[in-house]
């Protein structure tokens, strides 16, 4: 029987999360290719057809209720990646080849750190809205806080708190494999056990964005009492939440590297809440389709700006093209009695500027 390797089964777990947004992939003992085109996980697919581990599978067949979370977690994940990066030179581009993110996939850099982080965030997010939402039995509400608060203040814990506990733990056993994520000062990572560490950040970055909202009650409006409950941060915010950790990640010595520096090996283990890499990124300004770096070439960039997005830093000093773009649109609209709407159409000229 075929064998395949920890980090391997890893990438495999992580390519089924994307099904949703490119086609499924299937797994051997090098790579994964491409495999069934299919616009997402439905239940004509089923948990045989998927490239699951015999542990993800027995998972699968026993909650097939949460297929549906688990497409929408790879949606969110992937279109807030591309939102964060929107303006810088690798701006999360997906791929329609193996694998999915291309090189990022498997570069061991920040890049493959945000990657693990947010998809493993999608996921818990997507699970407990479900939960939330009353889409499934096994979980609702977080009960646990309920009948707590403050009588002095006048407010009590109620209403319909998120339930993580439930999406994280579901995000845990569906991605990460069997291996406990530890290392140690002497050991360094190694690439499965860096993917894990990440992917834990990510999960956790869905509590650190929590906020308590509450309502008033009394008469008239009054706010003699509030019910206050726990619920989740818009996506986007654990999203800003993770560029930041993307940002201040951390490079930790790879494992696999047997020439490795005493220094390296000396190192204090790494918070928690950060994200840890072990290679420096490329500069993403050429194509290299070996890689899958699409390059900055084409990419539009803002002449005035002085940020990632300045036509400068976007085109690695080789220029930009500029073009005229024509906009039409209508404008100075007002309501006619009755009962229509009257607009003028207006045109403006507009200048394009994009990497050479």
């Amino acid at each position: 029987m075929e064998t395949r390797s920890p980090g391997v089964r890893h990438m495999c777990t992580l390519s089924l999360l994307l099904v949703s947004v490119c086609p499924l992939r299937l797994c051997s003992s090098s790579w994964m290719w491409l495999g069934v085109t299919s616009a997402g996980i439905s239940e004509k697919l089923g948990c045989a057809n998927l490239p699951l581990s015999p542990r993800q599978l027995f998972l699968c067949r026993r909650k097939p209720f949460l297929l549906p979370s688990i497409q929408d977690g790879a949606r969110l994940a992937v279109s807030e990646c591309q939102s964060q990066f929107r303006h810088e030179r690798w701006n999360c581009s997906t791929s329609q080849q193996p694998p999915v993110f291309g090189h990022e996939l498997t570069s061991g850099t920040k890049e493959t750190a945000f990657i693990y982080a947010v998809m493993a965030a999608g996921l818990v997010h997507a699970v407990t809205r479900s939960c939330s939402q009353g889409n499934t039995t096994e979980c609702g509400c977080d009960a646990r806080l309920q009948g707590g608060g403050s009588a002095v203040d006048g407010w009590h814990w109620g209403g319909c708190s998120d339930h993580i506990q439930y999406g994280t733990w579901f995000s845990r056993k569906f991605m990460d494999n069997n291996m406990k994520n530890t290392s140690t000062t002497r050991g360094g990572y190694t690439l499965n056990s860096m993917n894990q560490h990440n992917s834990e950040v990510g999960r956790q970055a869905i509590e650190q964005t929590m906020s308590t909202d509450c309502r008033c009650h009394g008469v008239s409006g009054s706010c003699a009492v509030k019910t206050c409950w726990r619920m989740m941060a818009p996506f986007d915010r654990v999203g800003v939440y993770l560029k930041d950790r993307y940002e201040n990640s951390v490079q930790v010595s790879d494992r696999s590297r047997r020439k490795t520096r005493r220094k390296d090996q000396r190192r204090p283990p790494v918070d928690k809440q950060r994200l840890i890499f072990f290679n420096k990124s490329p500069n993403y300004c050429l194509e290299d389709r070996r890689r899958g770096v699409a390059g900055t070439r084409g990419r539009r960039c803002n002449r005035t700006s002085t940020g990632s997005d300045s036509c400068n830093l976007l085109c690695c000093g080789r220029g930009y093209n500029t073009h005229v773009v024509r906009h039409v649109q209508r404008c100075e609209c007002k309501f006619v009695w009755c009962c229509y709407v009257r607009c003028r159409r207006c045109e403006s000229m507009n200048d394009m500027h994009t990497c050479k």
